[in-house]
Order: C-alpha cells, then sequence, then structure tokens
C-alpha cells in the first residue's frame, strides 16, 4: 500500500515502515512489483489506485495497491473491493494486525510511484462499476468546495450496496418521447423557448419564479420530456417527499412508466440501490429525488432542476454540508448541462445568478401573476377586534371576519410558526423565561394542564416559580399549532380541525369547509385549492436573529399562499405581521424577485453571501482559539468574532465567522481543511466544526 494525492508519491511513506504492508517489494521505483512467496500478480496494469473509506481529513489521498492475478479480470476502475488498512511490517518481514476497509478502484496503472511495498487487494466485492470518473470528479470537487474528505462525499453520492438488488437485470431503456406541448410554459415570457432549447441538446440556465397555483409539478414535468426528447438525461432535486410525489406523479401521467425513477429517503435499502443501479446502468435516464439524488449518476446529463432551493433540506446534516444548488451549478458546468432553479419565491443566491448574467429569468407577466395569485391584506397583533368569538380564537378581527367568510366556500389554511402546544413559557407577573433548573433550557408545555417539561433535557419541572418574583403564574410567550388548534375549535365549533405538522403531515385534504393548521412547510395541498390562507405570528418568523430571516418568511408564506385560489375565484391571505416590514410589502405585491434584489444589493453593501464567500468555525473557545492560531488564511479575509454560539443542553460554544472576496472560496476551503488536519495531529480534547458557506449567519 502507498499513499498518494493525485499520482504523486506521498513524501510521509517510507518504505519498510510500519506504515507499509510488506506483501510485495520494489527494488527499483517505478518497477512493476513482483511476486512474494509466489503470489501470482495481475500480467497489466498489476498496481490498483484506491480511495479507501475513511473520512479523516489526513487520510484524504489515494493509496496504491497490488492486484492478484485472480482479481485482475473484476478490479476494474469504479468497483468496490476491501483492503487491508493501518496494518505494521513485523521484522521478520510479515504483515501483523491492521483493519479491512471498503473502498473504490478509481484507477489501474502499470507502476507505482511508491518505491517501497505494496500491499495486494483484499477483496473485489463486487464487479458493478458504480464509482464513473464523472461521479469521481464531481465528488472530489465537492469535497474540496467545501473543506472535506472525497470519502465523505463518496458515503453521500453513493447508496450502500445490496447484493440482491445487484443481482436483478435492469430493464431496456426505452425510446426517446415525444416533445411535450408547452401548455402552461406559454404563461411565461420565453418558457416554450426554453423548452425547445433544452430539445435540441443546448444548455439554457434560467432562474424560474414559478407562478401560484397546482401547476409547478407538470411544468417541471414538461422540461424533463423536452430534454429526454433531445436524447438527453434529465435530474430534478426536491426539498422533501411530498413534493416528490408530485413531481413523480405527474410525470408519470405525461410520460407513463418506466422512463423515470424516484428516489426518496423512505425507500428501503434494495429499492433504493435497484433504482439507483438502472439510473447507473442508463437503463433510465430521468431521476427525481431529495437530497441524495443530487449525486444520482444520470448519463448524458441535459437537465438540472432545483425546486425551492431556499429550503434548508437542500443542505445534507453529514459532512461536510453540500447544498444541492451548489452541486447542481457545478454539475451543469462540468457536465454542460441545463439548469432549472425554480421556486415561488426567490433566494438572493439565485438573484446573484442573474445579475452576472450567468442565469436568465424566467417569469410570467405581470398581468398573469395578478391573474393567478390571491389577494393579500395585512394586519398587525394590534388590530384585535372587539368580537368574543375573534378574542378567544387569539385572532385579529380581520383574519377572524376572513375565516368565517371563507369556510362558506371551502378550507382554510392557518399557518402557525411554532410546533406543539405552549413550547415558550414566561412569569405571568415579570415576564422572565420559565427555564429548567439543570440546564436552562426553555420551559414547554406539551398539552392543557400538562406537566411543565424542558425542550432540550426533557426534565419535568411539576413545582416550577419564577426564580425573579416567586410567582406560580404562566403566560404564553409563543403559542405552537397545538394550542391553536383547541382555541380555533373553540371559536368555530361546527368546523371540523385538521393539524399538519412533524408528528403528522398530512399530503392532501378535501375542498369541504375545514380549519387546516399547520406548521411552515407542512402545508397540505387542498382539492380546488384553499378559499383563504391565515399566517399568523409573522413577527416569529421575521423577528429571527439571522441574516436570512426576511428572504425565509417570505419563502414560506409564499408557499403557503401558493396554495390558495387566485383572487378572481375569491382567494384570499390574511398575513398577521407589521405591515411595512419589506417581506410583507414583496408578498402584498407578490414580487419574490423584487424582494431578492433588494437583499442582493443590502448584502453586497455589507460583503455578506453571496457576495462574499464565509465559513463559520464552532466549538469550545479553546478550540476555536487553536483552530484560528493554525489556519493560514488568503490575503484579505476577515475574522468576525468569536461570539458566543446556541450550543442547545446547556453546552457552551463560540462561533467565528471567516470572509473573503469573490474568487477565494477555494483557497478559504484549502486553509481550514489545513489547519484542521493540523490540529487534529496535536490530538486536541475537543472537536471544532467547519461549515463552508453556513445556513446561518446571525
Amino acid at each position: 500500500m502507498s499513499s498518494t494525492d493525485d499520482g504523486s508519491t506521498d513524501n510521509g511513506a517510507v518504505a519498510g515502515t510500519g506504515e507499509q504492508l510488506a506483501f510485495i517489494r520494489d527494488t527499483v521505483r517505478r518497477a512493476k512489483p513482483r511476486t512474494w512467496r509466489g503470489a501470482q500478480l495481475a500480467e497489466q496494469l498489476p498496481v490498483a489506485r484506491v480511495v479507501v473509506d475513511k473520512g479523516l481529513l489526513s487520510l484524504d489521498k489515494f493509496f496504491d495497491y497490488a492486484v492478484p492475478a485472480n482479481l485482475a479480470d473484476e478490479a476494474q476502475p469504479g468497483v468496490r473491493v476491501r483492503v487491508r488498512f493501518g496494518a505494521r511490517v513485523g521484522t521478520n518481514g510479515r504483515r501483523e494486525g491492521g483493519e479491512l476497509h471498503d473502498g473504490f478502484v478509481v484507477a489501474r496503472l502499470e507502476h507505482s510511484d511508491f518505491p517501497g511495498v505494496l500491499a495486494p487487494l483484499a477483496q473485489v466485492l463486487s464487479p458493478e462499476r458504480v464509482l464513473t470518473p464523472a461521479l469521481l470528479r464531481l465528488c472530489r470537487t465537492v469535497a474540496d468546495r467545501y473543506a472535506g474528505s472525497l470519502a465523505d462525499v463518496l458515503q453521500l453520492a453513493v447508496p450502500p450496496r445490496h447484493a440482491q438488488a445487484e443481482a436483478e437485470a435492469s430493464p431496456e431503456p426505452l425510446p426517446a418521447p415525444p416533445f411535450p406541448s408547452a401548455e402552461s410554459w406559454a404563461r411565461y415570457e420565453e418558457g416554450p423557448e426554453y423548452l425547445t432549447a433544452l430539445r435540441d441538446g443546448v444548455a439554457p440556465r434560467a432562474v424560474w419564479t414559478a407562478l401560484p397555483g397546482p401547476d409547478w409539478p407538470g411544468e417541471i414535468a414538461r422540461a424533463v420530456a423536452a430534454t429526454l426528447a433531445g436524447g438527453r438525461g434529465a435530474l430534478v432535486v426536491l426539498p422533501e417527499g411530498r413534493s416528490v410525489a408530485r413531481v413523480d406523479e405527474a410525470l408519470t401521467a405525461l410520460l407513463g412508466e418506466g422512463r423515470h425513477v424516484a428516489l426518496a429517503a423512505d425507500l428501503g435499502p434494495r429499492e433504493r440501490y435497484r433504482r439507483w443501479l438502472s439510473v447507473s446502468r442508463g437503463s433510465v435516464r430521468a431521476v427525481i429525488g431529495t437530497r441524495a439524488a443530487m449525486f444520482a449518476p444520470v448519463r448524458d446529463l441535459g437537465l438540472v432542476v432545483v425546486w425551492n432551493d431556499g429550503d434548508g433540506n437542500h443542505s445534507d446534516q453529514r459532512a461536510p454540508h453540500p447544498h444541492v444548488r451548489e452541486v447542481a451549478l457545478l454539475r451543469a458546468a462540468e457536465e454542460k448541462a441545463g439548469v432549472l432553479l425554480g421556486g415561488l419565491s426567490m433566494t438572493v443566491e439565485a438573484a446573484q445568478l442573474l445579475s452576472t448574467g450567468w442565469a436568465r429569468p424566467l417569469a410570467a407577466p405581470r398581468a398573469v401573476v395578478r391573474a393567478t395569485a390571491p389577494r393579500v391584506r395585512t394586519v398587525t397583533d394590534q388590530d384585535q377586534g372587539r368580537d368574543e368569538a375573534a378574542q378567544f380564537a387569539r385572532l385579529p378581527r380581520p383574519a377572524w371576519e376572513a375565516a368565517r367568510d371563507a369556510l362558506a366556500h371551502g378550507p382554510v389554511l392557518i399557518q402557525v410558526p411554532r410546533r406543539g402546544y405552549v413550547p415558550r413559557l414566561a412569569c405571568g407577573r415579570c415576564r422572565t423565561p420559565a427555564r429548567c433548573r439543570t440546564c436552562e433550557g426553555p420551559l414547554a408545555a406539551g398539552a392543557a394542564g400538562a406537566v411543565l417539561s424542558c425542550a432540550w433535557c426533557g426534565r419535568e419541572e411539576p413545582d416550577w416559580h419564577c426564580v425573579e418574583c416567586g410567582s406560580f403564574r404562566l403566560r404564553a410567550q409563543v403559542v405552537g399549532a397545538g394550542r391553536t388548534a383547541e382555541e380555533l375549535g373553540k371559536a368555530f365549533p361546527r368546523v371540523p380541525v385538521r393539524t399538519s405538522g412533524r408528528d403528522s403531515v398530512l399530503s392532501v385534504v378535501s375542498g369541504e369547509p375545514a380549519l387546516v393548521i399547520s406548521t411552515p412547510g407542512a402545508e397540505p395541498v387542498a382539492e380546488g385549492g384553499y378559499a383563504a390562507a391565515l399566517l399568523l405570528d409573522g413577527w416569529a418568523l421575521l423577528g429571527r436573529p439571522d441574516l436570512r430571516a426576511g428572504e425565509e418568511a417570505l419563502r414560506l408564506w409564499m408557499a403557503a399562499a401558493g396554495l390558495v385560489r387566485p383572487a378572481e375565484e375569491g382567494g384570499a391571505v390574511v398575513v398577521v405581521a407589521e405591515p411595512t416590514a419589506r417581506p410583507v410589502q414583496a408578498l402584498v405585491r407578490w414580487d419574490p424577485a423584487g424582494h431578492a434584489g433588494l437583499e442582493l444589493a443590502e448584502r453586497a453593501q455589507l460583503h455578506f453571501p453571496p457576495v462574499s464567500r464565509m465559513a463559520s468555525v464552532t466549538g469550545s473557545a479553546q478550540a476555536v482559539e487553536d483552530l484560528l492560531g493554525l489556519i493560514r488564511l488568503p490575503e484579505g479575509a476577515d475574522v468576525l468574532g468569536p461570539v458566543p454560539a446556541s450550543g442547545g443542553r446547556g453546552v457552551e460554544l463560540e462561533r467565528a465567522l471567516l470572509r473573503v472576496a469573490p474568487g477565494q472560496g477555494a483557497a478559504l476551503a484549502a486553509a481550514l481543511k489545513a489547519a484542521q488536519i493540523a490540529r487534529v495531529a496535536l490530538r486536541p480534547p475537543d472537536s471544532v466544526k467547519i461549515r463552508v458557506d453556513p445556513l446561518d449567519i446571525g
């Protein structure tokens, strides 16, 4: 075994040291490996270059192994293998210890640059070539962008092997479908031209501001069909399973069975791997799915679609935390594919793509927007009505009246920013927040009359009293979806009340009159559309101490409002928030592009992303200080902080933000990676979490 980054010898590897396995000895540099004790090597290309499944940054390199003759035919680039790693060579020349690890062959070579000893491959797990050269290049690029290791990215990109699924034959690919009719795409300026460009093999790049209503899954399906009609593949990534199901249904209705596969988290290991193999083998050329599908090995990729790119689900929680949008842009550039970055709202990153000319806008004329959007009205929390029912329902009078009138025509959606019953409590006398005596976490009530419990450690507080004034009285600081449903059920006693949230997410509700209380992102689709929507407690979204608070609030509001019938059909939306706030005004005008443009201009003045590149370093105070002392930042880089960070469960953390100018993102990632490797070599007691392009910038 020898280690190499890109074909060069690892200077830290010395022949005969305990880090090398003494199976085969080379006496001449770049000599063909010889046999050891009669072991027969492959006659041609006897060296296999392997990426080993070890996610340590210090081992983010390739390792050379000898190829035994009996594995010569199967050990081809792209296959899974097992290799012995970490063994030592004793004084008698025998191998001692070492553990077996999985890996992938990335190349077969005639010689190794390493002059010492090589160990043989232990086993070829499967002859299936799952790591294509294009996928390897993409994973390497993603690892470098996010200061991570190639092995970690490969774990995200290639699903675990399932032998039974691998043994099944994949179906024969179907011929290209006919070019679809433009239909609803004709509502967008240059919409039909975009589909034609996809069919003709051009790589058009667009930021798509989708119209409200139920048509966007069908519009995505037509874009995919146009790409397939031109003989190229398509990839669609959506934030959650319900969106995947809607596009899956639209594609099946348009193209029939067998032309696409859906890769979602709820699939079992066997089924997911079976579908993934059908894509890797070229049987299917269209893929839709959630976050992990961003690496799907679609052949001859012609279109990448990312829906709702501002959704936090698009950012992977596992290291190195790649974002779907950025991976999609990297793939499009590498594979010369078209891009469709779509949503009801628009992110600042999408606005920047438009401002630089990298992508073109794909939007409907204002007259079409006005004809499809609901009427939006603003009220404040202070507009509390005198009506007793409105007061009991904790609704401003205009919101209560809108719900009452709309219930005569169909269901009403009520969006509540917080889940639970009463997730935040305070002293009823002095307003001091109620906190846990063990970890200082916030106390919450799970139901009416329930014992208080800590939202962090779960400890119950049956005998709470205020530490400031001694009062035993409590008041709700924040009211959750459960309490809201209870209050509205009493205010509208003859109307069914349904809830949709993390514990039970509804996909569809009927068009009959009902109150549907939902947390943001869990809103079900109503048959025929909602008659009205109430967006409550807007301050909870707008008041978050985060740079993206306004953008995120508008995204969540538009997602809910987009499910409401058009104004011409009586659809109405009432948003309870400060009317002069920029996101509120953008919702009233239904102008997400204008809001994103203003946010981008403001970010440019502050030198915040996406105008600049940024990374966060989070850990204990000493750990953050140690890493900042080791890092060699690019010239002109800024260090913001460290400042206290929220660790939850009573953990005290600090966070520093590192900012560089555009074009220096690769240098920042490389510097972070080198500093982390140097710090780990010192065996520190505490870990540090590094995140390039962090979502939350307080």
